[in-house]
């Protein structure tokens, strides 16, 4: 990472540009000189280029994947947004890069999904409340009322309990959910706190993929499923874990973005590794919606490239 200014006020408007795609001779350069034509002030800039497939291929077939973020100021551009943008479209094409510029002049809408377990909702609402989730969350949805009070009384966050939801009657519940996400909450990523069940692929269609974010009480691919904590009592594990990713059709088996472990011994019973488990899923899930509000992620097959806050 190339660190260009320690400090940044608060009053600039920021915005990012992720770049991917083959690696190539002048790509930094080139993206560099069209925020700076514009006016903008490059603040950060990470890269990365994943050599591992020129490696695995035992020859040298190419100089890998390059993957770019951009962190800019532009208290005083000298041409539009518009005009930034055209160019970086032409210069990416030039290169066969896939490129996502964000202004960051609107803040991130997230729409929460959680069913009875709350640690999750409640590290959520509270980060948000300390003002340390950069963004807004206009609406909680569950499958049950157990959590109604907690969202409306204490933080004053709309609540819809759509639900109960059966196999008979899933396809009619979640075009509610859609409805409210999409039409009257305006919601651009979805946070499964603990969300007891499987979404269909129409669901995930509707909102895309990459925009639901999920947290497993396991450190996948280990214990996918229903009771990790249980599965891993049983074999004896050494290390628990948690991991958030983001959400596609096979079930546990999306783009991992955040992990983390903690110890445990044969002393320990199940509600111990729940307990400890707990603080885990908080905190990862945390960490994941915040990469994903940075515009820190760049997913590239079933991997996620995440630069560092």
């Amino acid at each position: 990472m190339i660190l260009l200014k320690q400090a940044v006020t608060k009053s600039l408007s920021m915005g990012t540009l992720r770049v991917h795609g083959p690696d190539s001779k002048g790509i930094v350069a080139a993206c560099s000189q069209v925020l700076n034509d514009g006016g903008c002030e490059i603040i950060n800039s990470e890269q990365w280029t994943d050599r591992n497939n020129v490696r695995n291929n035992k020859k040298d077939v190419g100089s890998g994947r390059f993957f770019q973020r951009f962190q800019f100021t532009y208290p005083f551009m000298s041409t539009t947004t518009t005009t930034t943008d055209l160019a970086l479209k032409n210069i990416c094409s030039k290169f066969n890069l896939k490129y996502d510029l964000n202004w960051r002049n609107r803040k991130k809408r997230v729409g929460i999904m959680v069913s009875k377990y709350d640690h999750c909702l409640w590290e959520l609402l509270l980060k948000h409340r300390a003002k340390e989730l950069d963004c807004d969350i206009p609406v909680v949805l569950s499958n049950h009322n157990d959590l109604e009070n907690v969202v409306t009384k204490n933080f004053q966050i709309p609540f819809h309990c759509v639900g109960p939801i059966t196999s008979e009657n899933k396809s009619e519940q979640e075009a509610i959910q859609l409805q409210l996400l999409q039409q009257t909450y305006d919601v651009d990523v979805v946070v499964l706190a603990r969300y007891m069940q499987v979404l269909s692929t129409n669901f995930l269609t509707a909102m895309k993929e990459q925009n639901i974010i999920n947290i497993h009480h396991s450190f996948l691919p280990a214990f996918s499923g229903r009771k990790p904590y249980h599965r891993a009592f049983e074999r004896g594990v050494k290390l628990i874990g948690a991991t958030a990713h983001y959400t596609t059709a096979q079930l546990d088996d999306g783009p991992i973005i955040e992990q983390d472990v903690i110890r445990v011994s044969h002393r320990d019973e199940i509600k111990d590794l729940m307990r400890k488990g707990r603080i885990l899923e908080r905190n990862v899930l945390i960490r994941a919606l915040q990469a994903h509000l940075d515009d820190r992620i760049i997913v590239h097959g079933d991997k996620c490239v995440v630069f560092s806050d």
